[in-house]
């Protein structure tokens, strides 16, 4: 028996327009998918990799706390220990935890991750972070753990 007509359309073969909007759906679906696109573990391989040195979790922890001879450390903005919201020294805007145990999103999108390390080494130190010193303090960020909150005391200078 063939299949019934709707107006001119047969349900079991799709225009192009509803081929093409099933199409786009597709990749959209794939794009957001890709905004996560790498861990905070590989990034800190990343610039471990590239600067070629071991990471050392207390060398990001030190980095992390000091002012480099400003007036601002990354714990002026992102707390210490960084597993709460805090706010902006300067503008006051609220900022999601900074360890990833704490914010699962953090150091997942690449593109973000450069951005953002490059911003606020720029304000903290004047200049962009080496890789080293971005391979140490995620070193020192992977080290919190979620489960442990006591943990907090014994990583303040």
């Amino acid at each position: 028996m063939p299949a019934p007509h709707y107006g001119g359309m047969n349900p079991s073969h799709p225009t192009p327009l509803a081929r093409m909007v099933a199409l786009l759906a597709l990749a959209l679906a794939a794009s957001l998918g890709h905004a996560a696109d790498t861990t905070a573990a590989s990034q800190m391989q990343r610039w471990s990799d590239v600067s070629g040195q071991p990471v050392s979790a207390e060398r990001g922890r030190v980095f992390f706390n000091s002012r480099h001879g400003g007036e601002w450390s990354c714990a002026s903005c992102h707390g210490n220990p960084p597993t709460t919201a805090t706010r902006h020294a300067s503008t006051g805007k609220t900022i999601a935890p900074l360890a990833p145990a704490f914010n699962p999103e953090r150091f997942t999108d690449t593109a973000k991750v450069d951005k953002w390390f490059r911003r606020n080494c720029n304000d903290v130190l004047q200049r962009e972070c080496t890789a080293v010193e971005k391979a140490d303090v995620l070193a020192w960020l992977l080290q919190f753990d979620a489960k442990k909150p006591g943990q907090a005391a014994k990583d303040k200078p």
